[in-house]
């Protein structure tokens, strides 16, 4: 794997948030996401959080990828869950030239920007890891 890497998001880009998959939370970031919204936490899960055993993730509108998407980009960014934070500095995406390399075919801030050390990127991967342990 390369020693650096570059990426800056890029002004008005969405594309990370308009594709396919789901956006997993974490409890803290539940409770975040509520209370930038000026909500209690049951009522943010009740209306946007789908729950299982182990896991919490975004409902998915029927009309777009996500609740929170709009024209101009994130409506919760201050409070945006750690999946979102931490992208693209995936596990998967870090670890594997070929697949930074692919996502990069959609994110046009991948290649752009400031050198990011790489021991930064995976740093934020652990955190990734951490906050998701049941996905790695």
């Amino acid at each position: 794997m390369a020693q650096a890497l570059r990426f800056e998001c890029q002004p008005g880009c969405t594309e990370c948030c308009t594709q396919r998959g789901f956006v997993y939370l974490t409890e803290a970031d539940l409770v975040r996401a509520a209370t930038f919204l000026g909500m209690v936490p049951a009522a943010f899960e009740r209306q946007y959080v789908y729950r299982t055993r182990n896991r919490l993730r975004l409902r998915v509108p029927r009309e777009s990828q996500c609740h929170f998407l709009r024209g101009e980009g994130c409506s919760i960014h201050p409070a945006k869950p750690t999946q979102c934070r931490i992208f693209p500095f995936w596990p998967e995406l870090v670890e594997s030239r070929r697949e930074w390399k692919k996502t990069a075919r959609y994110c046009p801030g991948m290649g752009k920007g400031p050198l990011i050390q790489i021991e930064s990127a995976r740093e934020q991967a652990r955190e990734m890891r951490e906050a998701y342990p049941e996905m790695y």
